[in-house]
């Protein structure tokens, strides 16, 4: 997109007269094509579209980031509230692979609904010559009542089940990486299994995402495109020249009852085959942010992380923006971190187009949202699904390593799917 081509957008950002909790949220997105961003009761959902940059293959990152700057430098923006996901903003998500067929995307909607937990906004974006009376909103008079609508139901009309490879096939990927590790061609590779199941045709959308977003608060629970799932994976956010990332790999199943549960979690913090693979996604990440950065720093000790069906061995990453990096930027610099892809990361890359026999589509790759300014929040697609049609796939892998044994492996998956299956049904 060339600047010439660009055009030029009117925003306007204007202050509700309260917060608005997640459901309150979600009551104003879309039914049938949620555009959401929600974690701890806060966040955005966005209706409408006024433009979309789509890109592919290798330079996906890197083109999106171009254009957006292009976009951004021609917008009139007026932003009356001035807090992280006020202004102009684009939702996006990206394919994991350069050869994948799906689409990577940034989408700039006409109308974002946001709350922090301490106010509430309301952000219009549409063409330059383009009256805000058209949205059937009085600024002055700002009533939402018109898109307030209650959610429906999300039934399925067939059950998950493996799509293109049985849980046997997958066992048997597993020992042919282990064999591979073994001659040392890799160290790790994530390899991921898909399920799919078929929706009622009117299928509200939003369903399955207020169900993710209330079992898992502190996960970022989103909806770009179709793509729907609540990930505990931060790839990046960038704030005012800061940096932080949340880097998981390692996990295990919640014990049955206390004293089995703190079991768990201890033997997964000492577990030295979850702590090698952890190792390896920690240094994909600095690695990854260190020539971006001025000053960066990890958690001496990884901890371990609770979610409702499943302990993470997790570390938190911070730093200071040295070059001027937007979070797109550091998209095309991260991805893939070794918690998804593997190390070294050609040859995982390599190891699971041989041995997944689908397209991960946009699952594992970054999902989120960017401003004016290059500040925005980006997850790992964990966790998730892709509703296309009448259609739902969901997505689950696992770091294989020196010590992975099948039949483990492919019982982490189903724990990991189980968030997604839950919310559809």
């Amino acid at each position: 997109m060339t600047p010439d081509a660009v055009p030029a957008l009117r925003v306007v950002t204007v202050a509700l007269d309260a917060p608005l909790d997640t459901e309150a949220l979600l009551r104003h997105a879309d039914p049938d094509g949620p555009r959401v961003w929600l974690r701890r009761g806060a966040g955005m959902v966005a209706r409408g579209e006024v433009l979309r940059i789509t890109q592919s293959g290798a330079d996906r990152f890197a083109e999106s980031a171009a254009d957006w700057r292009h976009v951004a430098a021609a917008a009139d923006v007026d932003d009356r509230v001035r807090v992280p996901g006020t202004g102009l903003i684009a939702f996006g998500s990206f394919a994991f692979a350069d050869a994948s067929a799906a689409d990577s995307e940034l989408v700039v909607p006409r109308m974002v609904i946001g709350s922090d937990g301490e106010r509430g906004w309301l952000t219009l974006i549409g063409l330059a010559d383009e009256a805000f009376e058209t949205f059937g909103i009085d600024l002055a008079a700002v009533d939402l009542s018109g898109f307030d609508v209650e959610l429906g139901h999300s039934r399925l009309a067939s059950p998950f089940a493996p799509a293109s490879q049985s849980g046997e096939a997958f066992s048997a990927s597993v020992e042919a990486a282990l064999a591979r590790i073994a001659d040392d061609d890799v160290e790790k590779v994530v390899l991921a299994r898909e399920l799919s199941a078929r929706l009622e045709i009117d299928a509200d959308l939003r369903c399955p995402l207020d169900a993710l977003a209330d079992g898992y608060p502190d996960c970022w629970t989103f909806a770009v495109d179709g793509l729907i799932g609540s990930s505990p994976e931060m790839l990046v956010r960038v704030h005012t020249g800061t940096v932080q990332a949340r880097v998981l790999a390692g996990s295990t199943a919640r014990g049955d009852g206390m004293a089995a549960d703190k079991a768990a979690a201890l033997a997964l913090a000492t577990s030295e085959k979850d702590r090698d693979e952890h190792g390896f996604a920690v240094r994909s990440v600095l690695a990854s942010l260190q020539p971006h950065t001025s000053s960066l720093a990890a958690s001496e000790m990884p901890f371990t992380l609770k979610l409702p069906n499943v302990w993470h061995l997790a570390s938190d990453v911070e730093g200071t923006l040295g070059d001027g990096s937007s979070s797109l930027d550091l998209l095309d610099a991260m991805h893939p971190t070794a918690a998804v892809a593997g190390t070294p990361t050609a040859a995982a890359l390599r190891m699971i187009a041989e041995l997944e026999p689908f397209d991960r589509r946009r699952y594992a790759g970054p999902v989120g949202w960017v401003d004016a300014n290059g500040d925005g929040e980006w997850a790992i697609a964990l966790r998730c699904a892709e509703v296309i049609g009448d259609t739902v796939t969901a997505y689950a892998g696992a770091g294989i390593v020196t010590g992975s044994e099948p039949q483990r492996e492919l019982a982490e998956t189903g724990m990991k799917f189980r968030p997604v299956l839950d919310a559809f049904a």
